[in-house]
């Protein structure tokens, strides 16, 4: 008998005008978890390693493709009121109860950026990258709009 355990992640990111009326969806899209993220999850599930959990968002500019040994995005954005942040975390049931972490956030953008990465970090700035996505078509904001970033992270 052989048991395993799989992260399986998904990302959604969804362009809103300061209406509230969406302006592109990217629909679930599947990401990439990245060697540091996969030795940090290990040490958490342990307790080992002095690992800080994951709760931070990150958005990029960089269409340069994601790879696992990414440790950071390739161009973070810092400005325009996109900038890295705490993330809202529940647990949700997919296929077993609470098997499935919820990451959100909502950034209200203050000028225009094209968004064509986003990931998950263990902190404010730096830290370990656990996520890295590029998005199959970048999402360009206005001054006023939200984006509203959902992952899912389902242990399988």
């Amino acid at each position: 008998m052989k048991d395993s355990l799989e992260i399986i992640g998904k990302v959604r990111i969804q362009l809103l005008d300061k209406d509230g009326n969406l302006k592109q969806d990217s629909g679930f899209q599947n990401n990439l978890i990245t060697n540091a993220g996969k030795a940090a999850a290990a040490g958490l599930i342990a307790n080992t390693g002095a690992v800080t959990a994951f709760t931070y968002f990150a958005l990029g500019t960089s269409s340069t493709a994601a790879a696992v040994t990414d440790t950071t995005l390739g161009a973070e954005i810092t400005d325009t009121g996109l900038a890295r942040t705490a993330a809202t975390i529940s647990r949700i049931t997919t296929s077993v109860t609470n098997d499935t972490l919820q990451f959100t956030y909502t950034w209200t953008a203050t000028g225009v950026k094209t968004i064509q990465e986003v990931g998950i970090f263990n902190a404010s700035s730096s830290g370990t990258m656990l996520t890295h996505k590029i998005l199959s078509a970048s999402i360009t904001t206005a001054n006023t709009d939200q984006v509203t970033v959902t992952y899912t992270l389902q242990l399988s």
